[in-house]
């Protein structure tokens, strides 16, 4: 099978007519596998390949009377096809095996696409992350400030959640990349497992292990699962670049073209509206997880309740996360990062982050509870009064150990070595 579309195009995956389309790639690799067996005459293969095709609009007329859509479809196809050959089209099959087997093409060539945007982004990051691996920025923990990192640091954490996230994509595809055409009840009963296997290897697909008349829902919110999980991934770095970009931090900055306008009434302003608009489709894609998980219970060996939401949640969500991914690697691309604001906010209230280091020093001439309450006494005058840490803490440590004290290095020695855990 070729993959037809490019990133741009992953709408078309979902739409009617190109639905319609992997019907007919289904029910053709069906009959092919017919003729492989020696049920289908090599004739009526070939006449069936040149004139199988069908009309959205004439589908549409019929399923207005037969109120079933792949009946519809298969009447207008048997239309096409004319003559006593259509009846070896769906010889053997009921609707759920086009259906199911259709999907899971439906979802592998969306995915495709994903996990290309994925590389892209990856990429992204990691030279962002080589560049930046000494900028020297300041790490926080409940939104305060805590020790020195660098900003490449930050970044290779994002690497390593992206990179999971493509690996759990790929896994739940690994399951979900299935066929069936195992008949009503999956029982094979008025057609062969070994055109099943024949069928699948034309699609390159896995024919399912067992199907009950459907593919198990479990495989299909697994991979809406996935989904949920990138979209939460990418708003977490997307509401880090709305926290860096706050006005009193301004240590990132995303890109801002010429002539852009940040507020109607406020011409001073630049607002991180990619990182909101990427926080706020994050919202809907994780909406999407819930009813993946409700469909997993079905009637007996199948009903339809599963098939109204899986026609809204699978494109909805995979179109969002094709361009959720796209937005924030443009984002990453042109994020200004700066440095000066870093340093200067890593030295703030001068030097109060290097508090740890000043307690382990004071630690080797008093218990760590006096050292604790001199070092946070001076911390808290600097914080909340403007005094100046460093001065402070020099009236208890001689010059060499505040030299110590304060050295960054000490707190990056470990930087190098943490990013060659990394194949870069």
């Amino acid at each position: 099978m070729i993959e037809r579309y490019s990133r741009e195009e992953i709408k078309n995956i979902w739409e009617l007519n190109q639905k319609f389309r992997y019907y007919l790639d289904v029910e053709i690799a069906v009959c092919k596998a017919y003729n492989k067996l020696g049920q289908i005459p090599d004739e009526a293969l070939n006449h069936i390949i040149k004139t199988a095709d069908f009309s959205t609009e004439r589908i549409d007329e019929i399923e207005k009377i037969t109120r079933h859509d792949v009946i519809a479809f298969l009447t207008n196809v048997n239309e096409n096809v004319g003559c006593e050959y259509s009846r070896y089209i769906h010889m053997g099959l009921t609707s759920s095996d086009v259906i199911d087997t259709a999907f899971a093409l439906q979802i592998r060539d969306a995915s495709n696409i994903i996990l290309k945007d994925m590389e892209n982004l990856l990429e992204t990051i990691k030279k962002m992350a080589l560049k930046h691996k000494n900028t020297v920025c300041i790490g926080r923990s409940h939104g305060m400030g805590a020790e020195v990192i660098t900003f490449g640091f930050k970044l290779l954490n994002w690497y390593d959640m992206f990179e999971r996230a493509k690996k759990r994509i790929e896994r739940s595809l690994s399951d979900i990349l299935v066929g069936q055409m195992s008949g009503p009840v999956g029982t094979y009963s008025n057609i062969s497992a070994d055109v099943e296997q024949i069928a699948c290897k034309e699609l390159n697909l896995k024919p399912a292990r067992i199907s009950t008349q459907v593919i198990s829902r479990d495989r299909h919110s697994d991979f809406i699962n996935a989904l949920g999980i990138l979209a939460s991934i990418i708003e977490d770095a997307a509401v880090e670049i709305r926290h860096l970009q706050r006005f009193e931090v301004g240590e990132v900055e995303e890109g801002f073209k010429e002539g852009q306008k940040g507020s109607s009434a406020m011409p001073h302003k630049k607002n991180p509206i990619s990182s909101e608009n990427l926080t706020g489709l994050a919202r809907l894609v994780r909406s999407y997880a819930a009813p993946a998980m409700e469909d997993i219970t079905l009637w007996h060996e199948r009903d339809i309740s599963h098939s109204s939401v899986e026609r809204v949640i699978f494109p909805d969500s995979t179109i969002l996360i094709d361009y959720m991914l796209n937005r924030f690697n443009d984002v990453l691309q042109n994020l200004v990062i700066k440095e000066e604001n870093m340093i200067k906010n890593a030295q703030r209230y001068g030097g109060i982050i290097y508090s740890q280091n000043a307690l382990l020093s004071l630690t080797k001439r008093m218990t760590r509870e006096e050292a604790y309450k001199i070092v946070q006494k001076e911390a808290f005058e600097a914080f909340n009064n403007g005094a100046d840490f460093k001065e402070g803490i020099s009236k208890y440590l001689n010059e060499d150990e505040i030299k110590e004290c304060f050295n960054q290095e000490k707190y990056l020695r470990n930087i190098d070595n943490i990013f060659k855990r990394f194949d870069f």
